[in-house]
């Protein structure tokens, strides 16, 4: 029983000694959707544990360290979960990784970005949101730093699968969203000197490549200029960097990309490394 009390008081100065990333933090290195927060502040408690972990969620509400339940609704022909080896492997990567979350579940819809959303619904691009079926994410941090952080964002995937012939209609959907947001300007406040200041953000979306990979596939760089105060057209800010997301189709299956530090070329050669491990999942196979 002296045993068990002394682990338990080890543990718990070990915790308090711990220093815990804040949730915006960790949303800020992973640049994705609120969902992936949950996951995130649940592998940072894993992490204390033991030195791996991979956690696992389900989109449909139920979160744990489990597979993701098999969907409810009867199975189309062909294949329907997406397995794990759909994914990019460890070996794919060429700098050194730690971590892996994993997360995967039902429905949902493929994201490319907030703000080119944003645009194409504020513009009424037209283009009605393509359902996913199941999906597959995962986020791979670089070996952890020590003193209770995690490492920074390497690799960020995710995977859907779509009904029918929804991934083909998806991709008409995003070619029109990026003709209609080329360039978007989008006001909004930030604190500056101490005070709220309107500034506007001038947007604008680029295709350097096409089709280099799987049935389809677009490099998207996405800048925002200097940000500009209406007024009197000072800038409170610098431009910030260029950030690309790579998406690729493959059969039923589409993939987005995003690699951090953003490098283009390495992005390229990822989405063909993923367009060969989606072939086998892919409805047709390849």
């Amino acid at each position: 029983m002296r045993d068990e009390t002394t682990f338990v008081e080890q543990l718990h100065r070990d915790l308090r000694e711990v220093r815990w990333p804040e949730p915006a933090e960790i949303r800020a290195r992973a640049r994705r959707r609120s969902r992936r927060t949950a996951v995130l502040a649940a592998v940072a408690v894993l992490v204390v544990v033991s030195a791996s972990a991979v956690a696992v969620g389900d989109r449909s509400g139920q979160r744990g360290l489990a597979p993701a339940a098999s969907p409810s609704r009867p199975a189309a022909p062909g294949k329907v979960e997406i397995p794990p080896a759909a994914l990019l492997q460890q070996d794919d990567l060429t700098a050194r990784s730690g971590l892996q979350l994993s997360e995967a579940g039902l429905g949902g819809s493929v994201d490319v970005g907030m703000a080119l959303r944003r645009c194409a619904t504020r513009r009424d691009s037209g283009v009605p949101a393509q359902e996913t079926w199941v999906s597959r994410s995962q986020t791979v941090l670089r070996p952890a730093t020590g003193g209770g952080r995690l490492g920074d964002v390497l690799v960020v995937q995710d995977l859907h699968r779509m009904r029918d012939d929804g991934a083909a209609r998806f991709f008409d959907g995003l070619r029109r969203q990026l003709t209609v947001c080329r360039e978007w300007r989008e006001v909004r406040s930030i604190e500056w000197g101490g005070e709220s200041v309107t500034v506007e953000d001038v947007h604008r979306w680029d295709v350097p490549r096409r089709d280099f990979a799987g049935d389809e596939s677009l490099l998207l760089r996405h800048s925002v200029a200097a940000t500009l105060d209406p007024a009197d057209g000072q800038v409170p800010g610098r431009p910030s960097t260029p950030d690309a997301t790579v998406v690729v189709r493959v059969g039923d299956l589409v993939s987005v990309l995003i690699l951090e530090p953003t490098a283009e070329a390495d992005l390229v050669r990822l989405a063909g490394l993923a367009a060969r491990r989606m072939c086998a999942a892919a409805n047709p196979s390849c």
